[in-house]
């Protein structure tokens, strides 16, 4: 169970993360793909979701508030929060590292089409770099520093930490398509584009990737307590349904 400060800290990062991305709540970001924005905010709920499991998993204490958070405060926290995810983001970004990293990716992007728009596919790779360290240092930096991290190290942390992971990258893509429709309309099949968000959804549901990942993961460790303390954690946090006989 969160405590109530913990519970204040989920929602100054449930609008946190829209700063974020967008520099105001998505409810005020005109798109003209709606559906889009639908899966965007469906994703979210379920990153969310799994950022409180990661909270209660770490037993997450965070410092005691002791003023009156009404939303204007909370709004108040969310922009703060954001702008110093986001300028933390911009440090790394211009890293050695993470300009090795994005070179690396779209070296590899220009395997796989070389006909790509090289500027926009530049843009959206820095963007998408910054956008997850931003997120992360929201959403994972200050939470380590409040709760017991090494919880994360347990076969359920990384299960956690996986859904996180995979969720957190389809949130930044809902993000994008929201954010430049016109490059969907212009370099996607209109089939792709419709799979891509089938598979958004199923990811928000944790019923899709989040599935896949934890029953591969499972299956491929050796011991049999180890793969049986891994389908555990899975039957808790619902990715994968308890077989009636155990």
């Amino acid at each position: 169970m969160l405590s109530k400060d913990s519970k204040i800290r989920v929602l100054e990062n449930f609008y946190g993360v829209d700063y974020i991305l967008f520099g105001k709540p998505a409810n005020k970001v005109d798109t003209c793909c709606p559906l889009v924005k639908e899966e965007y905010l469906a994703i979210k709920g379920a990153l969310m979701s799994v950022h409180v499991e990661m909270l209660k998993l770490i037993e997450h204490a965070p410092q005691t508030i002791t003023e009156t958070v009404n939303k204007n405060k909370l709004m108040q926290y969310a922009r703060t929060s954001a702008k110093i995810a986001r300028e933390n983001a911009q440090r790394i970004v211009t890293s050695k590292k993470a300009r090795a990293n994005i070179k690396e990716s779209l070296q590899e992007a220009l395997k796989e089409n070389s006909k790509v728009n090289i500027s926009q596919l530049v843009e959206k790779s820095i963007r998408t770099k910054a956008f997850g360290l931003a997120i992360d240092n929201l959403l994972i930096a200050r939470t380590l520093q409040e709760g017991k991290c090494e919880q994360l190290n347990t076969w359920e942390g990384r299960i956690i930490e996986d859904s996180y992971k995979i969720l957190r990258d389809n949130l930044i893509e809902a993000a994008y398509m929201m954010i430049h429709p016109q490059e969907i309309n212009e370099d996607i099949d209109p089939r792709v584009k419709g799979a891509a968000i089938g598979a958004a959804a199923g990811a928000a549901t944790g019923l899709g990737v989040r599935y896949g990942v934890g029953k591969y993961k499972c299956r491929t460790i050796k011991d049999p307590e180890k793969k049986k303390e891994c389908f555990k954690a899975m039957w808790k946090h619902g990715i994968l349904h308890k077989p009636k006989n155990e």
